[in-house]
């Protein structure tokens, strides 16, 4: 029947009737996944789109930058909820979290650390000459 003709095309010898008894184990358990590190880009609408981040940020290779200049417009106190959201979920992950300027914030997984530096002040003459 026809199984038999495929059985017999795909067989190693071409006419051979029967399967060798050798077999291929095959583990889908193991998959390989590739370990690449994306960035990517968000922006903060309404509080919905916090969803989208957490599953990125989840996932472990996600840096994500988000642009909450929208949602800051227009409700600060959801835009409080939202980043409070987003820093609980980077303290579960051992991440970081960063805000650059008013409208930018960072969040990275525990594989990258932001480094936050204080810019330094111009110090003062501590002894003054008369």
């Amino acid at each position: 029947m026809v199984f038999d003709k495929i059985k017999r095309a795909f067989s190693e010898k071409g006419g051979m009737d029967e399967f060798n008894d050798e077999y291929l184990e095959i583990d889908l358990g193991k998959e390989e996944h590739e370990n690449k590190i994306f960035v990517k880009l968000f922006v903060l609408k309404d509080y919905d789109d916090v969803n989208d981040i957490l599953n990125a940020l989840r996932e472990g290779y996600t840096i994500a930058i988000i642009d909450i200049k929208i949602l800051r417009q227009k409700d600060s106190i959801e835009l409080k909820r939202v980043i409070s959201k987003i820093k609980k979920t980077i303290d579960a992950l051992e991440g970081n979290i960063a805000g650059f300027g008013e409208n930018i914030v960072i969040a990275t997984p525990s594989f990258a650390k932001i480094h936050k530096e204080m810019p330094k002040h111009k110090e003062e003459k501590s002894k003054k000459f008369y």
